[in-house]
C-alpha cells in the first residue's frame, strides 16, 4: 500500500519561487506526492466513483497537506459556460464604481458568466481576503488593488489576474487602464486657454505622488506654469466633504489660485462648495474641474466641468481582458487597454 510522501518531498513540491512567493500547488504536484496519476488525482478531487476508496483517501490528504485547490479556470477551458469572475470594488458608496461594475456585469452577462462582488473598502487587508476567498470560488478575477503585483501574486493562488486602474506597465499582470496624462493634459489647457495661470490641485492619491499629481506636474509644467507641492493638497477622503476640508486649505496656503482641478468629480463638487462659504464665485473667481464623468455634475450648479471616463467601457474592456486569457490569447495592450478621459465642458469652468 502506498503512503504520501515525507516532509521532504512536502517542502520540495511547495517550494517557492524566486521572488519569495510561494507558488500554487498543481494536479502534479499532488499526484507525485500521493504515488498516483493525475486522471487519479482528477477523479478523486472531482467525487468520481471509479477510484479504490483507499487511495481517494490518499489522495485527497495529499491534496490538503498542499493546500491544493481544483482550478475552475482550467476547467474552464474545456467546457462551456458556468463561468464565474470575481469583481473587487474598492467603495461601492463612490458612484464611480458602481458605474464600472454595470459594465462589469453587462458584458458578463452578454457571455452568460456570473460575476461574484467584493467590496474591499480601500483596505489592503480586505483585498487579501478577496482574494483568499475568489481564488476558491472563480474562475478569473477583476479589480481595483492597493496592493502590489508580489502580495496579490500571493493570494490569487494562480487565478488569472485583471487589474483596474493600472497601464499594463504597472503591473505583470493583464490590466485595463485610464490614460490620466492625456485627460489631464486637456484638462489643464482648457483652463490655460481660458486665461488661468495660478492652478491648484485637490488631489486624493495617498501615495504621493500618485499618477493623477504627476500628469497634473506635467501638463502645468509644459504650459509654463508654477509646479511645487504647495499647490496641491490632499484630500484623503474620497467625497465631497473631502474636497470641502481640502479647497479650505487651498485657498488658505495659496489665495492667489484662480482655477483647481479635483481628483474626482465628488472632490470637485466640494471645492464649488468651499469656493462659495469663501466668497469665491464659480467660474468667475474661480474655476472648477473633475476628473470622473458622474451624471451627479449635471446636477450641481453650476454644473461640473469634468474629465468624463466612459466607465462602463472600463468594465467592459476588463470582461475582454478575462476572455482573452481564457482562451489562451495574450491580453490587450497599448491604446487598446486604455480608456481616454473626454473633457466636457460646462459652467464651471
Amino acid at each position: 500500500m502506498h503512503s504520501v510522501r515525507g516532509d521532504d518531498q512536502q517542502r520540495e513540491t511547495r517550494a517557492g519561487r524566486a521572488d519569495g512567493t510561494r507558488r500554487r500547488a498543481t494536479i502534479h504536484d499532488v499526484a507525485q506526492l500521493a504515488g498516483v496519476s493525475r486522471q487519479t488525482v482528477s477523479r478523486a478531487v472531482n467525487d468520481k466513483g471509479e477510484i479504490d476508496p483507499a487511495t481517494k483517501e490518499r489522495v485527497l490528504e495529499a491534496a490538503r497537506r498542499l493546500d491544493y485547490r481544483p482550478s475552475r479556470f482550467a476547467r474552464g477551458l474545456v467546457r462551456k459556460g458556468g463561468v464565474t469572475t470575481g469583481l473587487v470594488i474598492p467603495d461601492l458608496m463612490n458612484p464611480f464604481f458602481p458605474e464600472v461594475a454595470a459594465g462589469v456585469l453587462e458584458a458578463a452577462e452578454q457571455r452568460g458568466w456570473q460575476v461574484v462582488v467584493w467590496d474591499s473598502r480601500t483596505d489592503p487587508a480586505r483585498e487579501c481576503e478577496a482574494l483568499d476567498m475568489l481564488s476558491h470560488q472563480a474562475d478569473a478575477v477583476i479589480g481595483y488593488f492597493k496592493n502590489g503585483d508580489d502580495v496579490l501574486a500571493r493570494h490569487l493562488g494562480g487565478v488569472p489576474l485583471v487589474v483596474l486602474e493600472r497601464g499594463p506597465q504597472q503591473t505583470r499582470f493583464a490590466a485595463v487602464g485610464i490614460d490620466v496624462a492625456a485627460g489631464m493634459e486637456r484638462g489643464v489647457a482648457h483652463l490655460v486657454a481660458s486665461g488661468h495661470r495660478a492652478i491648484g490641485l485637490l488631489d486624493g492619491d495617498a501615495e504621493s505622488p500618485g499618477p493623477r499629481r504627476l500628469a497634473f506636474e506635467d501638463a502645468t509644467r509644459r504650459h509654463g506654469l508654477p509646479v511645487d507641492a504647495s499647490w496641491t493638497v490632499l484630500c484623503p477622503e474620497h467625497s465631497v466633504t473631502g474636497g470641502e476640508a481640502g479647497m479650505a486649505r487651498l485657498l488658505a496656503e495659496r489665495p492667489e489660485v484662480t482655477a483647481v482641478v479635483g481628483f474626482n468629480d465628488l472632490i470637485a463638487v466640494g471645492a464649488i462648495r468651499a469656493a462659495r462659504r469663501a466668497g469665491r464665485r464659480v467660474p468667475d473667481d474661480l474655476a472648477v474641474v473633475g476628473f470622473d464623468g458622474l451624471s451627479l455634475g449635471e446636477l450641481v450648479e453650476p454644473a461640473l466641468t469634468t474629465l468624463h471616463i466612459d466607465k462602463r467601457r472600463l468594465g467592459r474592456l476588463a470582461v475582454e481582458q478575462v476572455a482573452r486569457l481564457r482562451s489562451g490569447e495574450d491580453p490587450l495592450t497599448g491604446p487598446d487597454a486604455w480608456v481616454v478621459p473626454e473633457l466636457v465642458i460646462r459652467a464651471s469652468a
